[in-house]
């Protein structure tokens, strides 16, 4: 394993594979192969009925618009002295065009959920299939068994995997579910096996480290993983833990405008995935994210600075996960 923190460490080489991040990497049953063209097929058709929505809904936002405007254009001609208080008759079709608006919204809000859905069963079919092709041993011609890459292409793929999480999008009123950003799993949690965890393993020199790990395994009857180092060659590092040893990593992100509480607040103590590593270390949280796409903002415990810690650095929602061990003194 080659996990440092510095630039020199940046450029070495590592063993991965771009199967290991949700891609296709197998043959599979027929079954299997006729899901995926189906559920395309059923998402373009809702990106079709979605689009129509919207151009449909259109015509009422331009209504809204125009009435404010005649409103706005009544009201400038009248006397000084004079009322300028909106007539019972725009407030009652501006009433009705705003009714129109809200459930237009509702029904075009209810439409890109089931996108989402669509897209969340195809990602987990392909997840499927590249679990059972990695048990038999089988890979296709595109993605072959984790093979030797430079370190930064692994970076990459970080990235990518980070970028590509899911935004929850919840009905209103519905609480964000178990992973998604800052909520963690119940304690019955298990994960399957491609999950994505923060593992904590023992190095070669013995000390321990919270490294990123895949699931290979959960067994019910010593209640214990088996999980691969996301940083070794395949089955080369595999490592055997108690659940206590293993955080499930976000499945979703939390969106900072709709579900803040679902987010680690300033001056928490969480885990971080150091940037150009594969490892979790300790930090507090300088900022949390305040646009859906942002990352947070962590100060890592470092004693190489004077305050003990680094100058703020941004890590992904898909790599911070909660800290249960005390903070430093």
């Amino acid at each position: 394993m080659r996990r440092g923190r510095g630039p020199a460490s940046a450029s070495s080489t590592t063993s991965s594979s771009s199967a290991l991040f949700g891609g296709e990497s197998a043959t599979s049953s027929p079954a299997l192969d006729t899901r995926i063209p189906d559920l395309l097929k059923e998402l373009h058709q809702l990106i079709q009925q979605t689009q129509e929505e919207r151009a449909r809904s259109e015509h009422n936002l331009t209504n809204i618009q125009k009435t404010h405007e005649r409103i706005q254009y009544e009201q400038k001609g009248k006397s000084k002295g004079t009322s300028t208080a909106v007539s019972p008759y725009f407030k009652s079709k501006l009433r009705g065009l705003y009714s129109t608006a809200k459930a237009d919204a509702e029904v075009e809000a209810d439409l890109l959920r089931k996108c989402l859905d669509k897209i969340a069963q195809i990602k987990a079919i392909r997840n499927e299939r590249r679990i059972a092709a990695k048990s038999a041993g089988i890979f296709m011609e595109q993605e072959p068994p984790r093979k030797t890459m430079r370190r930064g292409v692994l970076m990459t793929l970080l990235q990518q995997s980070a970028m590509t999480l899911p935004l929850w999008i919840g009905k209103p009123g519905e609480s964000p579910p178990p992973l998604c950003g800052a909520v963690q799993a119940g304690s019955d949690y298990v994960a399957k096996p491609g999950d994505k965890v923060a593992a904590r393993v023992k190095g070669p020199d013995g000390d321990e480290q919270w490294i990123l790990a895949e699931v290979v395994s959960f067994n019910t009857g010593t209640n214990k993983y088996e999980v691969d180092d996301i940083d070794s060659e395949e089955g080369k590092e595999r490592h055997t833990l108690s659940r206590r040893r293993v955080i499930p990593l976000p499945q979703w992100k939390a969106n900072p405008e709709t579900d803040p509480e679902a987010l680690f607040h300033k001056d928490t103590l969480v885990l971080a995935l150091y940037p150009q590593t594969t490892c979790f270390y300790r930090a507090l949280i300088h900022a949390p994210p305040t646009r859906p796409q942002d990352d947070y903002s962590v100060l890592f415990e470092d004693t190489s600075y004077a305050d003990g810690y680094s100058p703020p650095l941004t890590v992904a929602q898909r790599y911070v996960v909660s800290c249960k061990e005390s903070k430093k003194r």
